[in-house]
């Protein structure tokens, strides 16, 4: 698969859908299946496994890669992982079910994991 254009803002998956606290990403790139993973390992952890939870971005871009010391030429490389597509404003994850002190610290580590800049959503706040 190729790149792709990656201009401009979100235009769908980019509001409180789900859950009452959103994790918003601020930043355009590709988000790795890994990233994403910790990223739920650390909010779930915090909660507890209180609440729900919603993981709003799939990886499904392969992302390939040449192997270490190959020359220029001979092909496309080999797919080494899965990506999801982020543009300004895609929300990453949604949680519901615990307080908003819980749900801010959950989703700040969860934050620290994913390799651009987040925000909070809150939908009473929001809405």
């Amino acid at each position: 698969m190729q790149r792709g254009s990656r201009g401009g803002n979100a235009t769908r998956n980019n509001t409180l859908d789900f859950g009452d606290y959103g994790l918003q990403i601020l930043d355009r790139g590709a988000v790795t299946a890994n990233q994403i993973e910790a990223a739920r390992v650390a909010a779930t952890r915090h909660m507890q496994r209180r609440g729900k939870l919603w993981i709003r971005l799939f990886p499904d871009k392969p992302i390939t890669k040449k192997p270490l010391e190959t020359r220029m030429g001979k092909g496309k490389g080999n797919p080494e992982g899965w990506v999801a597509v982020v543009k300004p404003g895609s929300m990453l994850i949604e949680i519901s079910g615990c307080t908003e002190t819980i749900a801010r610290e959950a989703l700040a580590r969860a934050a620290s994991k994913v390799p651009y800049r987040c925000r909070f959503l809150c939908r009473h706040h929001s809405a």
